[in-house]
């Protein structure tokens, strides 16, 4: 057994721990096992609470600037390469003393402001031709003496920082999520069957080995890991994938492709629900990364729009309405699949705030447009669903097209809307029919004070021919005639009294 070092760095005193760690026939250093690294923790935190009385403003500063500090995103390392040329303070008092540590120095520096910080230093001093320091949360800083080339060799992120022209002693990663499995991950980059060591983990803990690996670019260590959770087998963690990493673009475009183009309704709704509900928490624990489905969503919505189209277009045929009962359902279920479809997919543009380019799709649909009213309601009124969704959208924020983007949807798609709005209001169960109208107001209330007026005159008519058949934008309404006909009139009354008082 080696022994590695657990030194509390504190003013005026060093205080070293022993602990026994295992090397392994392939010659790495395991990592300490969480316990060890909880131990020290709470030995540290006894000794502060046994000091609380005689450094209270320091413990105060000290856990103010904890929680103020932001976590470093797993793909954004935080990193520093020391070389030998510039012979930073850390290297060469590492160098010239052995007790000294990249954390003594810098608690040294800071002595106005001291941090404890817990040291584990891997193996003899010169076992290695290269350092590495990770410092993570908890004041943990993790030295490790490693060889140059077992890195540059398995990791992307190593090789790069390795591969300047000056030698580089020391690597320093700074604010690790997670300093235990970085050293793990490090230590695998010795093995040679890296699934052997995975074979009795659980899945969470692979899951975090996973995130690290692909933050250092360990491919082989990415592969072991993807091919471990292939065949473990999952209970009730579905969910956790997404906390550590993002699906491939292949992966979601295959699994749009297979509940798009499902036969069974059931079946094609329940993952509907589901792939929509993993999305969002996808979205929710992905933070800054690149929207990687974007082009994927967008060629399925393409690809819906055309085959509707094109299903209009046949349904609109002379002759199909002396086609057999059967032969016009097909055809009717087929619109309300790809109505269907293209709504799921806005529901899915909108929640991650990309559905701008659609807004513009679909405001060029003339086409499509002209022949919805050639169409039983029956088999349209999905359609109008998914200019609802879109006026829901703009009025709550998720969608932010241009002015004519905007004017060019209500002039294209609007009185199609109040065409089937009735239907809309009774035949379908999710149909919000207040927040719609909310979206469809302030959509119009968006548009310069003519355009306002020429839709509101539009809706007035309508809505005085059919009543609550039609979309009541009473509240838009109300804001478009104080625009119109009392702003006016108080801006003129203001200027000329303002004009009065100078002539007085």
């Amino acid at each position: 057994m080696s022994d590695f070092h657990v030194r509390s760095v504190e003013t005026g005193q060093t205080k070293i721990r022993n602990v026994p760690i295992a090397v392994t026939p392939e010659g790495f250093w395991c990592c300490p096992a969480p316990v060890v690294f909880q131990r020290n923790i709470k030995h540290l935190n006894s000794q502060s609470k046994q000091k609380s009385s005689s450094h209270t403003n320091l413990a105060g500063q000290k856990s103010t600037n904890t929680s103020g500090e932001k976590r470093q995103p797993a793909h954004q390392l935080k990193s520093k390469a020391v070389s030998e040329d510039q012979r930073c303070p850390e290297s060469d008092n590492l160098g010239s003393n052995p007790a000294m540590t990249p954390e003594s120095v810098v608690a040294k520096s800071n002595s106005g402001n001291p941090q404890r910080k817990i040291s584990v230093c891997f193996g003899k001093p010169d076992s290695g031709d290269l350092k590495v320091v990770l410092s993570g949360k908890e004041n943990i800083v993790v030295r490790m003496n490693v060889h140059r080339n077992v890195l540059a060799e398995h990791s992307s992120f190593f090789s790069e920082k390795l591969s300047r022209q000056s030698p580089v002693v020391c690597i320093e990663i700074g604010d690790c999520e997670d300093v235990e499995i970085y050293v793990e991950a490090i230590g695998l980059m010795y093995c040679k069957e890296i699934k052997q060591k995975l074979i009795k983990q659980s899945v969470p803990h692979v899951l975090r080995i996973l995130k690290v690996a692909e933050a250092l670019g360990f491919d082989l260590c990415i592969k072991s890991c993807l091919d471990y959770l292939e065949a473990v087998p999952w209970l009730n963690l579905e969910a956790s994938i997404f906390r550590y990493l993002e699906p491939p673009n292949d992966t979601l475009c295959r699994i749009l492709e297979l509940v798009l183009k499902s036969t069974d309704d059931k079946g094609r709704r329940e993952m509907k629900s589901l792939v929509l509900k993993l999305l969002k928490e996808n979205n929710q624990w992905i933070r800054g990364s690149a929207d990687i489905c974007t082009e994927t969503l967008y060629n399925s919505c393409r690809s819906s729009l055309q085959s509707l189209l094109l299903l209009f277009k046949e349904a609109c045929e002379p002759g199909f309405s002396e086609k057999d009962l059967g032969s016009k359902e097909t055809i009717t279920r087929k619109i309300a699949l790809e109505a269907e479809n293209l709504l799921w997919l806005v529901e899915i543009l909108s929640d991650r705030h990309i559905a701008d380019e659609f807004v513009v799709i679909w405001s060029n649909q003339e086409g499509l447009a002209s022949l919805h009213s050639k169409l039983p309601i029956v088999s349209r009124h999905l359609v109008s669903c998914i200019t609802a969704r879109l006026f829901v959208g703009i009025g709550q924020g998720e969608i932010l097209p241009s002015k004519d983007t905007r004017q060019m949807l209500l002039q294209v798609w609007l009185q199609p809307l109040f065409d089937d709005y009735s239907w809309l209001q009774h035949g379908c169960r999710a149909f919000d029919r207040k927040v719609v109208e909310e979206g469809i107001g302030r959509t119009i209330l968006t548009l310069p004070l003519e355009d306002q007026q020429t839709m509101m005159l539009s809706w007035l008519g309508s809505f005085l021919k059919v009543g609550d058949n039609c979309p009541n934008l009473q509240r838009a309404f109300e804001v478009w005639w104080r625009r119109t006909f009392i702003r006016p009139y108080l801006e003129q009354q203001g200027n000329s009294l303002h004009l009065h008082g100078k002539v007085t």
